[in-house]
């Protein structure tokens, strides 16, 4: 029988909504200056605004004008009409695609779960599927690089804690290791590191030069 579950990002999609509508347009999140409201218009300008889309993440003029697209959004939809709108799903297009969905949308909504959830006194989730564990650890394996790229002086490996899998994301000879769930690793990846649960292995210069990087976008 075919698998009748719904695609990861759409399950945390589908979360995200529920959560939104729990805390209201006015609550904080991990991004700096960020209300839910805001992360709403965020999620829904990147699926439907084929002209502000790439610049989300473009620094300079750029990422004024998404910045003002946003907020137009934000002006034009009330709270509850954005989460009509983002639950729906994306459009016939690019965003419906089956590696965007399973790579960049999955790692973009549970992202961005987390940082709802964490803002507002919730504890990492203990319960993900084990097939959503396995989702996130192949985005883990698959961005780690990138989203690394600005690590100099050291070596990084991470694991997965728990499990036999481990991979060099820059060889080195002296490295940090990186150990945790692949939902933690993957908000550390982003730049959550004061909110992602690691644990950071190696020599004092490893761990401190992991610890300075700036992660993420």
């Amino acid at each position: 029988m075919p698998n009748a579950d719904p695609p990861f990002d759409a399950r945390e999609r589908a979360a995200l909504c529920d959560l939104f509508e729990r805390v209201g347009p006015d609550a904080p999140t991990l991004l700096d200056g960020w209300t839910t409201r805001k992360l709403a218009a965020h999620l829904l300008l990147r699926e439907r605004d084929a002209l502000a889309a790439p610049c989300l993440v473009l620094p300079g003029p750029p990422a004024r004008f998404a910045e003002r697209r946003t907020i137009a959004l934000m002006g034009r939809h009330e709270f509850p009409a954005l989460l009509a709108r983002l639950r729906a799903g994306p459009p016939f297009g690019f965003f419906r695609l089956r590696w965007v969905r399973d790579f960049p949308s999955l790692n973009e909504f549970f992202v961005h779960h987390e940082d709802v959830r964490r803002a507002n006194g919730l504890a990492p989730r203990a319960d993900l599927p084990a097939d959503m564990e396995h989702a996130l650890w192949r985005n883990v394996a698959r961005g780690s690089r990138f989203l690394s790229r600005r690590l100099r002086g050291t070596g990084l490996d991470i694991g997965w804690a728990g499990s036999p899998q481990r991979i060099t994301v820059r060889a080195g000879e002296v490295a940090a290791e990186l150990s945790g769930s692949p939902g933690e690793l993957l908000l550390y990846l982003f730049g959550r590191q004061a909110a992602a649960r690691v644990g950071i292995l190696g020599s004092p210069h490893a761990v401190r030069t992991v610890q300075s990087t700036r992660f993420g976008m």
